[in-house]
């Protein structure tokens, strides 16, 4: 059923767009309800408007806690206008409809995002009556319009002007679904702020109740294997600087595995200051470099390991000019990942049809909240392993001091471990590496598949350093990476046999740095 929409209440937190839409909806001979600092912006702006205590006869109360709770309101929303006993009903109460509801909701969770911000602060950024009149027009929304966001404003209004003030059935069910997502994610904001709290305001816990709702970007073309189907899902609001921000500028479409690369290659390519490039196979790094172009970064991170970053993700975290597109082209890629491409180098990959290209804008570092794996009948859900190592926080506890080149590889090799599957080892020398054992239940097997890589790949380690993701339980690893030329060692410590370990280091000439925290990541 479509009718003209007549009436519209208008109540909003966000006022973004709020003007022009209103001035839109009275041209078209819609009239206005409205609520406090909302009726006085679209009469400040000399838009006719009716503030809502005028038209339910009872004023707002409570310090604005009780404004449209009222009968005169739901009523003439959730009205079904296809049956009789409800339009006498409102015939005999005297109760116009209300055809479209226009409401944004108090910003809770900009509230408690701010630093200081008390248990009663939140409290008093729980909208009431705002998700009460949401769901009801969603709820009613084959008779119905409910519009939540303004980003929707401008195109309801090219609508509505097409079509003489209604909209399409189509329109409705469309902004009902938006409407009840954002009360659901209202809802879920509430829930994990106050179930995360005792009654003093007091941080306790994870939320005992978690929630996390996401916007769908994009179907995939398969999930982990071509018979599984697969999605992606963005955070809401999005996390700027992120692979789930992307932009596909080329290529065919995106995979499950092509994502959960990108982010491993995005990830560890954006905590570099130098131009970096990243080249991922498998969810682990195959190649890492800094240097000083995104084509020399590429040579070295792609002379790691040849073989293994055929088909992989290649990552910058500078704009790419069309020689390194020209180098990258040499070989099989599936994804490249950049902030930006020189105008050159577009013509130059778009040769590559297949290759899919996007676009990640670079960001202050930030990202998850929290990290999440699916287990069998849950979640697991951890803080992400954001902490860094400064040179200062790092303990030599061995006779040999590594030098300044030596100390910046040790840094530049954490780096790299830290987004390397465990076990992981990962030999290093001049901001390139050069074997990276990864994912081996034996810390000392990753040792000796990062040198055979190394081997392979015609590159000495003599001379390298090595960084293992955590503990050395054993000295063979100690005496494995003496073997094949590296002269320094970075790791956490924490092992019982850590005066073996440095003893093993001290006798084979090496200079070892403790961090004192490790970097598991399976």
């Amino acid at each position: 059923m479509t009718a003209r929409i007549t009436q519209a209440l208008l109540s909003v937190s966000d006022k973004t767009g709020l003007v022009e839409f209103a001035r839109g909806l009275h041209a078209l001979g819609v009239g206005l309800l409205s609520t406090g600092g909302t009726a006085r912006a679209l009469a400040g702006a000399g838009i006719p408007v009716t503030e809502i205590g005028e038209y339910t006869a009872f004023p707002e109360m409570l310090d604005g806690r009780v404004k449209t709770l009222h009968p005169k309101v739901h009523a003439g929303i959730l009205a079904r206008r296809d049956l009789q006993t409800h339009r006498a009903a409102l015939a005999e109460h005297d109760i116009p409809v209300i055809d479209l509801v226009v409401v944004n909701l108090y910003p809770f969770r900009e509230t408690v995002a701010r630093p200081g911000c008390s248990l009663d602060d939140a409290i008093e950024n729980i909208d009431i009556g705002g998700p009460a009149m949401v769901r009801s027009a969603a709820k009613n929304y084959a008779h119905v319009g409910v519009v939540v966001d303004p980003a929707d404003y401008s195109t309801l209004l090219d609508e509505l002007h097409a079509t003489g003030a209604t909209l399409s059935l189509a329109t409705r069910f469309r902004l009902a679904q938006k409407a009840f997502s954002h009360t659901a994610a209202y809802d879920g904001a509430i829930s994990n702020y106050l179930t995360a709290r005792d009654a003093m305001g007091v941080v306790r816990s994870f939320p005992e109740f978690w929630n996390w709702q996401g916007s769908k970007l994009a179907d995939l073309r398969y999930g982990e294997n071509p018979h599984q189907d697969a999605a992606l899902y963005g955070d809401r609001p999005p996390v700027a600087g992120t692979i789930a921000t992307f932009d596909q500028i080329q290529g065919k479409e995106l995979s499950y595995n092509n994502i959960a690369d990108g982010d491993v290659a995005w990830e560890c390519v954006r905590t570099f200051g130098e131009p970096a490039c990243v080249i991922v196979k498998h969810a682990n790094p195959c190649g890492v470099a800094i240097a000083a172009s995104p084509l020399d970064a590429y040579r070295k991170a792609f002379a790691t390991d040849p073989t293994s970053a055929f088909g992989g993700i290649i990552a910058f975290n500078r704009e790419v000019d069309a020689a390194a597109i020209e180098a990258v082209s040499a070989q099989f890629v599936e994804v490249l990942i950049a902030p930006a491409y020189a105008p050159d180098a577009l013509p130059v990959i778009a040769k590559k049809t297949n290759v899919r290209v996007l676009i990640v804008a670079r960001a202050a570092r930030g990202g998850n909240a929290w990290d999440m794996k699916r287990v069998g009948g849950g979640v697991l859900v951890q803080t992400p392993d954001t902490r860094d190592v400064a040179p200062e926080e790092l303990k030599v506890v061995t006779r040999k001091m590594p030098s300044a080149a030596q100390l910046a590889d040790l840094l530049f090799a954490w780096r790299v471990a830290k987004y390397v599957k465990s076990n992981a080892i990962v030999y290093c020398a001049a901001g390139q590496t050069l074997g990276i054992g990864a994912g081996q239940m034996s810390r000392v097997d990753s040792t000796r598949i990062a040198a055979l890589k190394a081997a392979n790949a015609g590159l000495s380690l003599a001379g390298s350093v090595v960084a293992s993701d955590a503990f050395f339980p054993f000295r063979d690893g100690i005496d494995v990476v003496a073997d094949n030329g590296a002269v320094a060692v970075i790791q956490p410590g924490g092992s019982v046999r850590d005066d073996e370990i440095i003893a093993a280091a001290d006798e084979r000439g090496l200079a070892m740095v403790l961090t004192g925290i490790r970097h598991f990541r399976h």
